[in-house]
């Protein structure tokens, strides 16, 4: 199999993530015509990091995302269970092996989303970018995010959601379906894997269905913004304080 189904096996989405490694940032900036990088800034100014402060980007994949939360002195952890990613974004920095130590400010450590290697209540801030849909489990995924966050602490998710103009979804749609795993294949990415990923966004919820499923994980203050016609939406909450 080279890529995950819809059940989303933690075995299945580590191993295809694994294989698109190398080149997952070039692919992302090239599906999304740059757009993901406005959306990376939007997800860092949304946390708002500051000095001394803790954050932990789950699903960090090669850490690309991470760095923007280190620029104000906070630290960060970038988290993710495909050793894959992690071991490229290490590489990348020069470093040689995945540590808790840090590699140029970020500490990369491997992780399970639905059991989480942290302590209870540790981080001021929680946050996961367009890797939530690839979960197994959504809810279990937020409680675990929930019970790493000290009181206070605000989480912040970024995922692909459904885009509001109608007219315009349709046309996206066929997009993601047909030009996104193509467009892969071209940049020498497995296209196959871009077909799940394409599949997983048409079938995750809308922006206030993710609400709901937030807030029912215990978190409070639940709101979203759309970026890009809600191609993609932030969502951002508080554990109680």
């Amino acid at each position: 199999m080279t890529r995950a189904s819809l059940d989303k096996q933690p075995h299945e989405v580590a191993a295809m993530f694994d294989r698109t490694a190398r080149r997952y940032d070039l692919v992302n900036d090239v599906i999304s015509l740059g757009q993901v990088r406005l959306w990376r800034k939007a997800a860092a100014a949304a946390v708002d990091a500051g000095p001394g402060e803790l954050v932990l980007d789950l699903g960090a994949g090669t850490g690309t995302s991470t760095d923007a939360f280190t620029t104000l002195g906070a630290r960060a952890i970038a988290s993710d269970f495909s050793l894959g990613m992690l071991s490229t974004g290490v590489r990348r920095r020069g470093g040689s092996g995945i540590s808790g130590g840090g590699v140029r400010g970020v500490s990369f450590v491997a992780g399970d989303a639905l059991r989480l290697p942290f302590a209870d209540g540790v981080f001021d801030a929680v946050t996961i970018s367009t890797a939530l849909r690839n979960v197994h489990d959504t809810g279990q995924a937020l409680r675990e995010m929930y019970r790493v966050a000290r009181p206070g602490a605000r989480l912040v998710i970024l995922e692909f959601s459904h885009p509001t103009p109608r007219s315009f979804d349709l046309v996206y749609s066929q997009y993601l379906m047909k030009l996104m795993p193509q467009a892969a294949k071209l940049f020498g990415s497995n296209d196959d894997s871009y077909e799940y990923l394409a599949e997983s966004i048409r079938a995750w919820p809308d922006q206030a269905g993710l609400a709901k499923i937030i807030q029912g994980a215990g978190w409070e203050r639940v709101a979203w913004r759309n970026l890009s016609l809600g191609i993609v939406a932030l969502h951002r909450a508080y554990k109680p304080a």
